[in-house]
């Protein structure tokens, strides 16, 4: 059998003749099992591996940035028109660098602006999953999803049906079955979809990691600065408290020197006698009498000459 005609092969009989021998099959034309050209213009046909882009909700709120993304469209336009011949990879490596030398400050600015932006995303998507149009698209990606995998089933037992065969007559007579499809699917359209949705999250994984691994260092740097800070406060607080503990011994010393000194002093109109509660409203009182210039107050004001010069402040 050749070229979709029949060859009849002459048979020998018992009376030394010959006669035709009928046909044992039909042309292979009219009925032929699928071989590797048949599914090499299905795969042109329907190509696989061709990624699906999942559905996207609109309505969401809009996904945070990152310090160093923000840093990235802060500076991309600069560097592009300053190296106008790079291509794109060198120009991130330029801002890769810029981003590792970027002084502390102007990095915690970044990243500052970028927690805030996640708190945002995390309040309005908390809110958004309470309305109705999140319900609506959360119940059609599960339509989705059953309407997949009622595909996949369906292909499933496709794939388990039986292969045609055509019997194949060799020289001995024997009738031996051959299958013709050699084509054996390895992978399939969900796996390779299933193996780059896997590669596009572990090269997102990869990035965010080494932002975390950035913002960790600068976190780590501002948590020792900060250290620094507070030992040097609690010396500057230690140091405070110990010259505030001596003034406030000074204070007292000064107080008992003066009511020692004064004790006998007798103000016009006051009859109090000083004592160390009341000897600051004492010498408020004295200075405003030495300040009246009477004659009695020339008097008090020898008097208090006199015993001011014989008074020992220091402690």
């Amino acid at each position: 059998m050749e070229n979709g005609t029949t060859i009849q092969a002459p048979v020998e009989v018992q009376n030394g003749t010959t006669s035709p021998e009928k046909p044992q099959n039909k042309p292979i034309n009219d009925e032929k099992a699928p071989d590797s050209s048949d599914n090499a213009q299905l795969k042109q046909k329907n190509p696989k591996g061709k990624k699906r882009k999942k559905p996207k909700d609109s309505t969401a709120p809009r996904h945070p940035l990152t310090g160093y993304v923000r840093f990235l469209n802060d500076r991309r336009d600069a560097v592009r028109a300053t190296n106008p011949a790079l291509p794109f990879a060198e120009i991130t490596k330029i801002l890769a660098s810029e981003w590792s030398n970027l002084p502390v400050e102007k990095k915690q600015q970044y990243l500052d602006a970028a927690e805030v932006d996640r708190e945002r995303y995390t309040r309005e998507y908390n809110a958004y999953k309470e309305t109705d149009a999140y319900k609506a698209f959360v119940q059609q990606q599960e339509s989705q999803q059953q309407e997949k995998k009622v595909k996949e089933t369906a292909k499933e037992e496709t794939k388990q049906a039986p292969v045609p065969v055509i019997k194949e007559q060799t020289n001995n007579n024997n009738n031996i079955d051959f299958p013709t499809n050699f084509d054996i699917p390895i992978f399939t359209e969900e796996f390779l979809d299933h193996n780059k949705t896997r590669d596009a999250e572990l090269r997102q994984l990869r990035k965010s990691n080494t932002d975390y691994e950035q913002q960790n260092a600068i976190l780590q740097k501002h948590i020792e600065n900060m250290k620094t800070g507070i030992e040097k406060l609690e010396t500057e607080i230690a140091s405070q408290k110990k010259n505030s503990n001596e003034l406030k011994i000074h204070l007292d010393h000064l107080r008992n020197t003066l009511v020692s000194g004064f004790v006998g002093v007798k103000l016009p109109g006051i009859t109090d006698v000083p004592t160390v509660v009341s000897i600051d409203g004492f010498m408020m009182n004295l200075h405003g009498k030495l300040l009246e210039n009477s004659a009695q107050d020339a008097t008090l004001l020898a008097t208090v000459r006199e015993i001011v010069g014989r008074l020992e402040f220091n402690a």
